[in-house]
C-alpha cells in the first residue's frame, strides 16, 4: 500500500487543520464522554477511552479539556439519547466506506450521510457490506525509518503484533485493546512516534488512477466528515503516484 502513507498523511494534515476551527475538538469531546461514560474512567483500565485520548492528544487538546471532559462522561447526563450507529457504502471506482456516527436523531443522520454518497455518485449499502473488509487497530507511525531496529524491538516487547516499513516510514501495528501500552513502551524507549490511533484497517485496497475521481473521493470523505453527527470515516482507497502527485500540486 505505498500510497496509504500518503493518504494517511493527508488526512493527518486536514485533522489538524479541522482542529484549529473546532470540529474534531467537539467530535473528539463527544467521543471521550462516550467512552468514559461506558466504561472504566481510567484510560488503563477503558482501551476505548484511552485511543479517544490519544486522538485528542494528537490534535493539540488540552489535558484540562481531556479531563473535563472525562468528568463529563463518568458524572453522567451527557449522552444520554446518544446511539452509535454505523453507515456503509461505496463510493466511484468501488471504494468502500465506513461511516461511524453517534447521533440522537437517526433519521436526520442517515438522510445527510447518504445524500454525502449520492452528491459524488457513490451508494449507501446496507449493514455488513463494506465492514467485513475493515479491522479495528492500532497503528503507531515513525517518519524516521532508520529507527526500525529499536522500535522493534521495544514494540515486539510490549506485544505489538508487527511492523511495517514501506521505505518512508514505520508502522507498529496492535491489537486495538494494546495501543495504549505498546505506545507508553515506546515512549518510555525515547521513541515518540508522528502519528499514533487506533483505526479501521482495510484488507484490500481500492486504487483510483484519475483524478476526477480522485476528486469526488475527497468531496465525498470531507463532506460526510463536516456532518456533526460523524465521528470517523474509513475508507479502502489508495491513489496512484501521478494522482497523488497532480492532488499534492
Amino acid at each position: 500500500m505505498a500510497g496509504h502513507s500518503k493518504w494517511a498523511n493527508i488526512k493527518h494534515r486536514k485533522a489538524r487543520q479541522d482542529a484549529v476551527r473546532g470540529k474534531v475538538f467537539t467530535k473528539v469531546i463527544r467521543e471521550i464522554v462516550s467512552a468514559a461514560k461506558q466504561g472504566d474512567p481510567d484510560p488503563d483500565k477503558n482501551p476505548r477511552l484511552r485511543a479517544a485520548i490519544e486522538k485528542g492528544l494528537s490534535v493539540n487538546m488540552t489535558r484540562d479539556t481531556i479531563n473535563r471532559a472525562v468528568d463529563r462522561g463518568t458524572g453522567g447526563g451527557d449522552n444520554e439519547n446518544m446511539e452509535e450507529v454505523s453507515y456503509e457504502g461505496y463510493g466511484v471506482g468501488g471504494v468502500a466506506v465506513l461511516v461511524e456516527t453517534m447521533t440522537d436523531n437517526l433519521n436526520r443522520t442517515v438522510s445527510e450521510v447518504r445524500h454525502a454518497f449520492t452528491k459524488y455518485d457513490g451508494n449507501l449499502g446496507t449493514s455488513g457490506s463494506v465492514a467485513y473488509l475493515f479491522t479495528k487497530r492500532g497503528e503507531i507511525t515513525f517518519n524516521d525509518t532508520s529507527l526500525e531496529d529499536e522500535v522493534m524491538m521495544a514494540a515486539l516487547d510490549a506485544g505489538a503484533l508487527d511492523i511495517e516499513n514501506d521505505g518512508e516510514s514505520l508502522m507498529v501495528i496492535t491489537e486495538w485493546e494494546s495501543f495504549g501500552q505498546v505506545k507508553d513502551a515506546l515512549n518510555a524507549a525515547g521513541l515518540v512516534s508522528d502519528n499514533a490511533e487506533v483505526t479501521m484497517s482495510p484488507s484490500t485496497t481500492a486504487e483510483i488512477d484519475n483524478v476526477e475521481d480522485a476528486e469526488k473521493v475527497m468531496k465525498m470523505i470531507d463532506m460526510l466528515e463536516d456532518i456533526d453527527d460523524v465521528q470517523e470515516v474509513y475508507s479502502n482507497v489508495s491513489f496512484s503516484a501521478d494522482v497523488m502527485a497532480q492532488l499534492e500540486q
